[in-house]
């Protein structure tokens, strides 16, 4: 039984035209010709076409393939080893370049203009879950308050990071020592720390009102990748994105009902050194 070119192209999902430069350069003659002179295929011309698309998959050239056709019990092995190590260096090389784009689509995102090395030094630890930053923005995009996030971090500079995440790192422990003492989500210190929070996000970034803090909140509980912005992983205890999200909305409830936080200094929290 043998088949046309067009039957062959059909189902191999390889162009005629691809057929004819093959027969050509000699690396696939088709075994029969009709009374007519057309090409036709064999079962064994076949087989050596799902050999050739299988080389071609791999990457390897047109002329490397026919030589390893030619004898392939001696060179096929040496050649595949081959191809794999530059399939490995490819993948690294192309990891490398995704982590550029990725960098690249973090700033669009984000607004962190940074370099790696700054990054490192102004968020330590800090998680910046590219995923999220994307998911973020397709749900929070259309939101005015999201674009002024993302305007006025944009327009921080590497000395307003700096102050913005050791502003962080101080309220950071304050939460992590009263969740460590087992302080009431509804205490005074710890409705004070969550009118820190929202008062830090107004400050840095949009305003906040109580409802927007406990949607974040919400966030925070829902979404690992969230919660990492505001406490990194290897901080993180069992319990603390609820024991927040808890404390968010008795500190929202407490402001609609009139009550007034015990902030110092218009709601800044004590940094290192004096720092603002």
């Amino acid at each position: 039984m043998s088949w046309s070119v067009g039957q062959v192209s059909g189902f191999a999902g390889v162009t005629v035209r691809t057929l004819h430069y093959y027969d050509r350069s000699g690396l696939l003659s088709p075994s029969e010709r009709s009374q007519a002179g057309y090409r036709r295929y064999s079962s064994a011309d076949l087989a050596r076409l799902q050999q050739i698309l299988f080389y071609r998959e791999l990457g390897f050239p047109l002329d490397e393939i026919a030589t390893i056709l030619a004898d392939p019990q001696a060179n096929a092995l040496g050649h595949l080893r081959a191809r794999r190590e530059a399939l490995a260096e490819q993948i690294t090389r192309l990891q490398k370049l995704v982590e550029v784009a990725e960098r690249a689509i973090e700033v669009q995102r984000t607004g962190v203009e940074l370099t790696p090395d700054e990054r490192f030094e102004v968020f330590g630890d800090v998680v910046f879950d590219l995923s999220y930053a994307t998911d973020a923005h397709l749900k929070w995009g259309g939101h005015e308050g999201h674009q002024e996030a993302l305007a006025r971090a944009a327009g921080h500079s590497k000395e307003d990071w700096r102050r913005l995440m050791a502003e962080a790192a101080a309220w950071r422990g304050q939460l992590l020592a009263a969740f460590a003492e087992g302080a009431a989500t509804d205490s005074e210190r710890v409705l004070d720390l969550a009118e820190e929070h929202r008062q830090h996000i107004s400050r840095w970034f949009t305003p906040c009102p109580p409802e927007m803090h406990c949607r974040i909140a919400d966030d925070y509980e829902a979404d690992a990748r969230a919660f990492a912005l505001v406490v990194p992983p290897a901080d993180q205890r069992p319990g603390l994105a609820s024991f927040l999200r808890a404390a968010i909305g008795a500190n929202a409830r407490r402001l609609s009902e009139g009550g007034a936080p015990n902030l110092p200094d218009g709601g800044a929290p004590n940094l290192p050194g004096g720092e603002r």
